[in-house]
């Protein structure tokens, strides 16, 4: 066989030939240049693409930081958050704005079970909820009836105010509690959080769904930061994890929270389980440890020390739901004012000011709404009541609707 030649040896500039590996190193540096060239350019499309996104965020800053972390940057989006962070801690000590805890008092009757014209049972309306700052503020602590109403006007959702601390007691966190049995619970999944699908429920909510519609609210972290599974339609997306906090709905609307495996486990009525992190309050108290910045328990995301916006769900003893949202959060934080909620199970959901969102809804029973008929649950929450009838918004999401039996009165006799 003839043997291969080499490339003839090039002569420089001074005439003197040059190796033949001089040729070699050259189109190694020209085809690794190339390749870096597509590299920088294919990250420069998608960073414009995801700046134009609004699924990623509402702010271009919040965007890109969801981009860096889809793009392996996530520890330098983790130290960057933690710098700003320490940079502009919360403030302390002051007072909340004169109307920052609403205007209205509800009138709270006995503890006692009540019934709908149609025959149907509900909760009593909370009692004043006490505050984690100690004493009351003038209107801190009351509850006050928001969103749609039942065919014979009960409320289903009541929202409060209350401070966060004994030293951020200038911020105001908000409230919802929320009457299963008035209420039924649907998890909407999206492309993007937990990914896959498509799926039945998923942004927009349809005009249908949107009739009997009162409240929705953001679900957990990305998946890859919850450290949980994630069950819906039948179909296990990611496998459930044993003592994962879990938020369950069943087939009949019903919602809780709790550990999977010890107070939930899959049964043939669940419909959908959404995983989150560990529990961060058990049997009416907050779980020991919650100061730590422990990134097993608490996720990746600036672990729970930091005091951020920060969301989280519970129950009650007697089955109410609470939600809580709002800035100057530590995970401690979260704990006790859904404790002071009534919570005895409870778990955290999504952070920062982009995802933290609970939105209520008016509008005539049995006609379809839109965004416009809601209103946030605090008026500082980046999101709008609107995303969730967006067909890019792309991640989990819960909404909360009157069931049927309450959305008309039954004629008697």
């Amino acid at each position: 066989m003839p043997s291969r030649r080499r490339p003839p040896a090039r002569r420089s500039r001074s005439g003197r030939r040059r190796p033949p590996y001089v040729y070699w190193i050259r189109r190694a540096f020209v085809a690794v240049s190339l390749v870096l060239l597509v590299v920088v350019l294919y990250l420069g499309v998608t960073l414009v693409q995801a700046l134009g996104n609004p699924s990623l965020g509402v702010s271009y800053l919040a965007r890109a930081a969801e981009w860096s972390r889809s793009h392996g940057l996530g520890p330098v989006v983790l130290w960057a958050e933690k710098e700003y962070y320490a940079l502009n801690p919360p403030r302390k000590g002051g007072k909340p704005a004169a109307n920052a805890f609403g205007n209205s008092a509800t009138k709270t009757g006995p503890p006692t079970t009540r019934v709908t014209a149609n025959g149907e049972t509900y909760l009593p309306a909370p009692q004043r909820m006490t505050s984690p700052a100690g004493k009351w503020l003038p209107g801190e602590g009351v509850w006050h009836p928001v969103g749609r109403r039942t065919a014979d006007g009960v409320p289903a959702i009541y929202e409060a105010f209350v401070r966060p601390n004994k030293v951020n007691t200038s911020y105001v966190v908000g409230v919802a509690w929320m009457d299963p049995k008035l209420l039924q619970a649907q998890l909407y999944s999206g492309s993007y959080i937990p990914g896959g699908g498509p799926y039945k429920y998923s942004a927009p909510i349809s005009a249908k769904a949107s009739e009997s519609l009162v409240a929705a609210f953001n679900a957990g972290f990305r998946m890859q930061d919850a450290q949980g599974g994630y069950y819906t339609q039948g179909k296990m997306i990611i496998p459930l994890r044993t003592g994962a906090a879990s938020v369950v709905v069943y087939k009949n609307g019903d919602m809780t929270v709790g550990s999977w495996n010890r107070d939930v486990r899959m049964t043939s009525k669940v419909a959908s389980v959404r995983q989150n992190l560990r529990l961060i309050v058990i049997n009416g108290r907050p779980v020991a440890g919650l100061d730590n910045a422990n990134y097993i328990n608490w996720g990746a995301t600036l672990g729970g020390s930091y005091a951020v916006w920060r969301s989280g769900l519970g129950v009650t003893k007697d089955g109410a739901l609470v939600y809580v949202g709002g800035p100057s959060l530590s995970i401690s934080d979260l704990a006790n004012v859904l404790v002071h909620a009534g919570a005895v199970r409870a778990m955290e959901l999504d952070i920062n000011t982009d995802w933290v969102q609970f939105s209520s809804y008016q509008g005539p029973l049995g006609k379809p709404i839109n965004g416009g008929s809601g209103t946030d649950l605090l008026s500082s929450m980046n999101g709008i009541p609107s995303r969730f009838f967006a067909s890019w918004w792309n991640r989990d999401f819960y909404t909360m609707s009157l069931r049927p039996a309450d959305m008309t009165v039954k004629p008697k006799g």
